[in-house]
């Protein structure tokens, strides 16, 4: 009777090494966008969730793309504004996404009318308005304590200013009718005073206390455009969001020993002068 030929059981080595493998070059991959500037970041993380659609144009890659080749200076100059307006772009997208985020977590339709915030992507970052609406109060009526909902608003915004690295300005409004406070207690220490809770809620939730720029109240001077003075809607609290400005990579120049200003600098020791017989 003929021998069974025996099966072969060596290739599943070859199988695992290929996942292994693998395995090491998506963690190089992840590793190496990680070291690369925010840019890039963006524009990574934007192609991945979107990567048939992908905001971006040739000239934003990681080695930006220039089709003149001449080397002149109106080449480099058209290079320049192209990458620039990508990095734009890019900037925009990217707060578009972080401001659908930031409503999804509140489990807000961007779209209602009467929505309690509001958020405008503007040249420099986001701007938040938190509205003081009857239907749903920030504040308890002519106080500074927030509702339950203010505080849930506080706590994902400041979440949201935290993980972006937002710097932050803070302006407090009001409607112009009289405020039911004694004595001399208006509009303007209303405004202020919730402006205020409003940093405090924020750096104590999240926010880096540097990272707040300014705190201003402005009673009901500041309508917003196309609304009455008395309106509800003016009841608000306004978050101007920014990218927090990166340190200078060069220090700042050494003043020049030879210099007139180096000479006086250091006056003479008069100890050291002979006095006069």
């Amino acid at each position: 009777m003929a021998k069974k030929k025996e099966a072969h059981h060596g290739g599943a080595w070859k199988v695992a090494f290929a996942d292994f493998m693998t395995a090491m070059m998506a963690l190089f991959l992840v590793l190496w966008i990680s070291a690369q500037n925010k840019e890039i970041l963006i524009a990574t993380s934007q192609y991945f969730k979107n990567p048939f659609n992908s905001p971006l144009d040739r000239s934003s890659g990681v080695m930006p793309f220039n089709s003149n080749k001449s080397g002149n200076s109106s080449g480099s100059e058209t290079a320049a504004g192209k990458t620039s307006d990508s990095n734009k772009q890019i900037e925009v997208v990217f707060l578009n996404s972080v401001a659908a985020d930031f409503l999804r977590l509140l489990h807000l339709d961007e779209n209602l009318a009467d929505k309690p915030i509001d958020i405008q992507v503007t040249s420099d970052g986001l701007r938040v308005n938190l509205f003081d609406r009857s239907q749903r109060p920030l504040f308890i009526k002519d106080s500074t304590q927030f509702t339950e909902w203010g505080l849930y608003a506080m706590q994902s915004l400041a979440w949201m200013i935290d993980r972006h690295n937002f710097r932050v300005t803070i302006d407090g409004h009001t409607r112009q009718v009289p405020v039911e406070k004694t004595g001399d207690y208006t509009a303007w220490e209303l405004s202020a005073d919730r402006a205020n809770a409003v940093r405090r809620s924020l750096v104590r939730y999240a926010v880096d206390e540097g990272n707040i720029e300014r705190v201003t109240g402005f009673a009901s001077t500041q309508p917003l455009t196309g609304e009455k003075p008395d309106a509800e809607v003016n009841d608000r609290i306004t978050l101007s969001l920014t990218f927090a400005a990166k340190a200078p990579k060069n220090p700042p120049a050494k003043v020049n020993d030879s210099s007139p200003a180096a000479k006086h600098s250091n006056p003479p020791n008069l100890s050291d002068q002979k006095s006069p017989p």
